[in-house]
């Protein structure tokens, strides 16, 4: 071999190593930005999972306080029911005078109808109605010959509709033949 080829595949070499490092360091790059973008990728996962987290935790104590104070505008009125009651047991304690206790509790019961009224509670009617188990209970069964089997004959405790949802169903007695 001569000088001038061994010259030139010295030259090629040097030519292949220099493509093969530029390569290798491209690649490395490449590696690099990849593993870059993996990690903000990563951090925002990261982020946001704990942004759920925290969002959660306090929609469970937002929906915690609001149980807790759910009934807070329903107390406020009773409250002012109460204080009717102690003024009106007051007031006929100084007159003796047994009517006017008996007109201040009716007042009373009134104002604590209107009260559950506004917050959407109704009595469930019992008089002349047929036995419904949605509504009533039976509590005791008689025959009678002024009802029809399964009329209800009398109510021992009324019952009540919230939003027409039964709270509380009316206890009846029912006519069976």
């Amino acid at each position: 071999m001569t000088d001038k080829d061994m010259n030139e595949e010295i030259i090629n070499e040097t030519v292949e190593n220099t493509e093969t490092t530029e390569e290798t360091i491209s690649q490395e790059q490449e590696t690099l930005k990849l593993k870059s973008e993996v990690d903000d990728w990563k951090n925002s996962y990261l982020r946001k999972q704990a942004e759920f987290q925290n969002f959660t935790k306090r929609k469970e104590k937002e929906f915690e306080d609001l149980k807790s104070f759910a009934s807070e505008k329903i107390i406020v009125k009773v409250l002012d029911i109460i204080d009717n009651l102690e003024r009106a047991i007051s007031a006929s304690s100084e007159s003796k005078d047994f009517d006017s206790l008996v007109k201040g509790v009716e007042l009373t019961l009134s104002q604590m109808k209107s009260t559950i009224a506004s917050e959407g509670v109704e009595a469930i009617e019992t008089e002349n109605t047929a036995f419904d188990p949605h509504l009533h209970m039976a509590v005791a069964a008689e025959d009678s010959a002024d009802f029809n089997s399964d009329d209800i004959i009398s109510e021992f405790q009324k019952g009540y509709k919230m939003k027409g949802k039964v709270i509380r169903p009316s206890m009846v007695k029912v006519c069976k033949k």
